[in-house]
């Protein structure tokens, strides 16, 4: 998880590039923070994905193979 500074400096970021511009190391840091933000995203994401369990609309398991592989590898299912 991307701390709260980062996220503020993102957007602090953004919004000058948008009003004057961005020097080239300010550019630097938004292109490395930018990466940052979307490293943590993915991985959040991921981690969510990997704790999935669908379920049909009659009660039944419909979890897709490839996924129960995954949850079975991480023990996250039994």
């Amino acid at each position: 998880m991307l701390s709260q500074d980062k996220l503020k400096r993102i957007n602090e970021l953004a919004k000058k590039k948008k009003n004057e511009g961005l020097t080239k190391e300010e550019a630097k840091e938004q292109s490395q923070l930018r990466s940052e933000y979307l490293a943590s995203f993915r991985n959040s994401f991921k981690e969510q994905i990997e704790h999935t369990k669908v379920i049909d609309p009659e009660g039944n398991d419909v979890t897709p193979d490839k996924l129960k592989d995954i949850q079975k590898k991480n023990r996250t299912r039994d």
